[in-house]
């Protein structure tokens, strides 16, 4: 079966073969000739299974090769992530035609997407909250929607979106061609089919993940010792033949740590999280598809929508809270027919998730295998060349802006990076913060006003005890009628003593006394 034979116009089959898309799956060839005749549908199919293009191509059809500007057709969708992911796939499709794309969603600026509004497109992806935002400032209209789609409505649903899509339909004609799609189909997601459908066919696309997974993902599941997990990834990400690799992380701080951590080693890691914002997440995933990274390291959250046909690896930084998240994750690769490799690591604490992991998706692998990263097996496991190490390259000891480089982690352990550097910011303001007190709070009192000019032994902060008795007669000697003449002061100015000559102070003699001032002695 092609997509000439399923009645696509030859324009699109000719856009879609630009990428490589040559063959319809399963579900397009299902969705495809009933799309194509106005038919309401119902698809249960999860990411991945081609829905994209079974919705999509027979929308933009639909729509004609030259279609009057305005929007005419309607995707909704729960996250930011799908409807990146969505627009792209759809403007590959319309890349012969004069259709245009845009998406809709929250965490970015609106000015953008309102002046692709303004200039007529035709085909709008969008989130419900700023959808219903921009129509409420009349910045968007649905009267003229012809085409309507929900994608993934469980997950709409899971995140509280129902009563906003019920207001989306509201705002559309009562006469309109409507798909939905859904991974399952929960009693509010069947009612909703019900109140807003016409007599829609019910299709059910081979479900990817179903059953013990596909026989052509391999499963890998090892407990490996916290301090050694880092390096024994390292080693997994040299395995002959890898190409795009997801690693998941639980929380935000470990997807953070661990890009920072496996960059210092030399890999090309790129992640996507809460704490980032819509920008630099939209920067990753673009890299990450591109190649430019070939490992993208994600929580579950932020994992939503990545739908990437090249990921030959999944890695399981820590094991998922269940059976469905464990699908969720390791469908990431083996798709499109492709092989794949998922390896999980499983702490001390964890067991009794992965035991009921094993038992809903019959693994048959009560134990998980212990692994240490000089394993034998890990090697022949995952075909790592003999003597692989878990760094590429030796770390680098500065940045590229000259300044030390940082080891992920070491904060803390040394003085501040700004420490006594004597000029902006009242030199090295922020010296020792997070470090140990040699820092110096005041990074060596320096001026405030950025000069970093100093008099005597207060411009040498690391001048110790041990100084000449001749050098420190000369600085002395040197300094005698400033002392007489200047009081001290807070600024950090040397105290005159009794015989009316100023001695440079110590800063050693401080540190050890806990920094109380030294007081003239009579």
């Amino acid at each position: 079966m092609t997509f000439t034979e399923l009645n696509i116009d030859e324009d699109m089959v000719q856009a879609l073969a630009d990428h490589g898309i040559l063959e319809p799956f399963p579900i397009q060839e299902q969705t495809i000739p009933l799309a194509l005749s106005g038919q309401d549908i119902i698809g249960q199919a999860k990411t991945g299974t081609g829905k994209t293009f079974g919705f999509g191509l027979p929308l933009i059809q639909r729509l004609g090769l030259t279609p009057e500007p305005g929007v005419q057709a309607l995707v909704v969708v729960p996250t930011r992530e799908l409807a990146v992911q969505v627009t792209e796939d759809l403007q590959i499709a319309t890349a012969h035609r004069a259709t245009t794309v845009v998406s809709i969603y929250g965490g970015k600026a609106y000015e953008g997407q309102i002046e692709q509004l303004k200039a007529g497109a035709q085909i709008v992806v969008g989130t419900p909250g700023r959808l219903l935002d921009l129509v409420g400032q009349r910045l968007l209209s649905l009267q003229g929607v012809r085409e309507m789609v929900l994608d993934e409505a469980d997950k709409m649903l899971d995140l509280g979106f129902l009563s906003d899509i019920e207001k989306l339909f509201a705002q559309t004609p009562a006469v309109r061609h409507t798909m939905l799609f859904s991974a399952t189909m929960p009693g509010p997601i069947v009612a909703l089919a019900r109140r807003f459908m016409t007599k829609p066919i019910h299709i059910r696309a081979t479900d990817p993940d179903e059953g013990l997974m596909q026989a052509n993902i391999r499963h890998l599941v090892y407990r490996a010792h916290n301090m050694d997990k880092d390096e024994v990834i390292g080693r997994i990400l040299q395995a002959e033949g890898r190409g795009k690799t997801v690693i998941f992380t639980r929380t935000k701080r470990a997807a953070a740590r661990l890009v920072e951590e496996l960059t210092d080693r030399g890999f090309n890691a790129a992640a996507v999280h809460g704490d980032l914002n819509q920008e630099q997440r939209e920067r990753a995933m673009a890299a990450f598809k591109a190649g430019k990274k070939d490992i993208l390291i994600a929580t579950d959250v932020a994992a939503r929508g990545i739908d990437v046909l090249d990921v030959t690896h999944v890695i399981n930084h820590t094991i998922p809270e269940d059976d469905k998240a464990y699908l969720h994750r390791v469908g990431r690769t083996g798709r499109a027919g492709k092989t794949g490799i998922a390896v999980t690591f499983v702490d001390w604490d964890d067991l009794h998730k992965w035991a009921l992991i094993n038992r809903a998706l019959e693994f048959g692998r009560p134990e998980p295998t212990e692994t240490y990263s000089s394993s034998p097996h890990l090697y022949t496991d995952l075909d790592i060349p003999a003597g692989s190490k878990g760094r590429l390259r030796a770390t680098p000891t500065v940045n590229p802006d000259g300044t030390p480089r940082e080891r992920p982690g070491s904060r803390g352990s040394d003085s501040g990076r700004d420490g006594g550097r004597g000029g902006r910011d009242g030199g090295g303001r922020d010296g020792g913060r997070g470090g140990s007190r040699d820092g110096g709070r005041s990074g060596g009192s320096g001026d405030r006003s950025g000069g970093g000019e100093r008099s005597g032994g207060d411009r040498d902060r690391s001048r110790s005890r041990s100084t000449s008795t001749a050098s420190a007669t000369a600085s002395a000697d040197a300094t005698a009628t400033i002392g007489s003449e200047q009081p001290n002061t807070a600024g950090g100015h040397d105290a005159p003593h009794a015989d009316g000559q100023t001695r440079p102070r110590s800063r050693n003699r401080r540190r050890r006394s806990g920094g109380d001032r030294p007081t003239a002695t009579s």
